[in-house]
């Protein structure tokens, strides 16, 4: 069995070979958590739990280490936590603000049907090696500190701009360049900044201050996989600069030694055809569509249009794939087997072709149905999804959303009122602590 996966950096389908295969090493940019995640945020989560579990078939459960950080250290997290904090130290008002944001996204991960990865690392665990690869590129000549900062020397890495495949003047010319009097390029980037007594810091030998986002990444990958590990993954739009910027300061730092062989990158979501985005009112968290669509099925919405494709959320799809989940449930083996067809087997093998292994499925024995929905995170049991509702689910949305807001405004008659309706119509509602309001199909 070969496994072929399209590498970013060469920009072609390669053969998969781990530099050792009895460790086959995966690093993916995990969440920034200081808010719920958007359901674009759990299309990398989906697709590399899915590169996971096919690695985990082919190597061994054992011999795979996949690594997704967690982002604690971050301007965005400084700015809620500001706003939370009240009288309490700012690093109370980070960690509160952290571990609860954290604790949803791994509840509404698990909803998704994703393992755990082997590590997730909090970048406030590994500061130390942060500072320890700082001071490498600094004694190297490849970083430089000014008004207590310390940035890359983006002029110092001939092959800068490899993987996003665009020359030091192109980037300049089509990137929203911080201009900053402590630079000395306009592409340089901060790999320490200083931190004031209102904002998290840590003791470095250039001033108490905190790492850049670029700097954790690098420095939790090596420490956790080594200087060169088999994969690193993400969305798109993570290509440049982040990644850039990793490949820039590892490879600088480790006497040019790659810091991963494959890099693999999703493409984006839209949401009913238009980007998705607060200011046109089709931002939604996972959480908010888990109150009205059962995991499996967001799940296997996303694994319906191949990994490197746009793909377009719609609620049409959404009712497709809930109707292919019952009709799949309702024919696999009860008992999960491991077995699964040949050919939905070599579809994944073709660079995670999902919706290709999909239409195999649909062709499967029970058995192998049973399998294939396995090795794709699914449980092949009909109790696995709530029953369909039998009003469209975009209606119970707008049902919730007026008793919300008649709520907020103590109309608790009406508010009564659209419960009882929806009761009448089959659907029953419970208010949950954390305000949201989620429903069931009445039995």
């Amino acid at each position: 069995m070969v496994l072929r996966l399209y590498n970013t950096l060469t920009r072609a389908k390669e053969e998969f070979v781990p530099l050792d295969t009895s460790r086959v090493r995966m690093y993916v940019c995990g969440p920034t958590v200081y808010d719920f995640a958007h359901i674009g945020n759990a299309r990398p989560v989906i697709v590399f739990d899915v590169l996971f579990r096919l690695l985990r078939h082919l190597y061994g459960e054992a011999h795979v280490e996949y690594v997704r950080n967690v982002t604690d250290i971050d301007d965005k997290i400084n700015a809620r936590a500001q706003e939370r904090r009240g009288s309490r130290a700012i690093l109370d008002a980070v960690r509160e603000l952290t571990a609860e944001t954290g604790r949803i996204y791994h509840e509404d991960v698990a909803a998704l049907g994703c393992l755990p990865p082997t590590h997730e690392p909090r970048a406030t665990e590994f500061v130390p090696g942060m500072i320890a690869l700082i001071e490498r590129l600094v004694a190297g000549g490849h970083a430089y500190e000014s008004e207590g900062h310390v940035l890359f020397d983006v002029s110092s890495n001939p092959d800068y701009g490899k993987l996003a495949h665009r020359t030091l003047d192109e980037m300049i010319a089509g990137a929203r360049v911080e201009i900053a009097p402590y630079k000395r390029g306009p592409m340089d980037f901060v790999l320490w900044k200083p931190s004031d007594e209102t904002l998290p810091g840590w003791p470095s030998p250039w001033g108490r201050g905190r790492p850049g986002w670029h700097t954790e990444c690098s420095a939790m990958s090596e420490a956790l996989l080594g200087e060169t590990f088999d994969i690193h993954g993400g969305g798109i739009d993570l290509v440049f600069p982040h990644h850039e910027n990793e490949i820039a300061q590892s490879e600088s730092a480790h006497a040019g030694r790659a810091l991963a062989r494959v890099w693999l990158h999703n493409g984006f979501l839209n949401a009913e055809g238009e980007k998705m985005s607060k200011s046109l009112g089709n931002f939604v968290t996972i959480r908010e569509l888990l109150a009205d669509w059962p995991g499996d099925v967001l799940r296997l919405n996303m694994l319906r249009t191949h990994y490197r494709q746009p793909i377009d959320w719609t609620v049409r799809g959404m009712n497709e794939s809930w109707t292919i989940l019952e009709r799949w449930y309702e024919g696999a083996e009860p008992v999960a087997s491991r077995r699964m067809g040949e050919p939905f087997l070599d579809a994944l093998l073709d660079d995670l072709n999902t919706p290709q292994a999909i239409a195999e499925l649909h062709r499967a024995e029970p058995e192998e149905l049973a399998g294939g929905l396995v090795l794709l995170g699914f449980s092949p049991d009909p109790g696995r999804i709530a029953a369909r509702p039998p009003i469209p689910v975009e209606e119970i949305a707008h049902d919730i959303e007026a008793r919300n807001s008649v709520r907020k405004a103590r109309n608790f008659q009406e508010a009564d009122r659209i419960r009882e309706d929806l009761a009448t119509k089959g659907i029953l509602l419970e208010d949950n602590p954390d305000g949201t309001t989620s429903w069931e199909v009445k039995r």
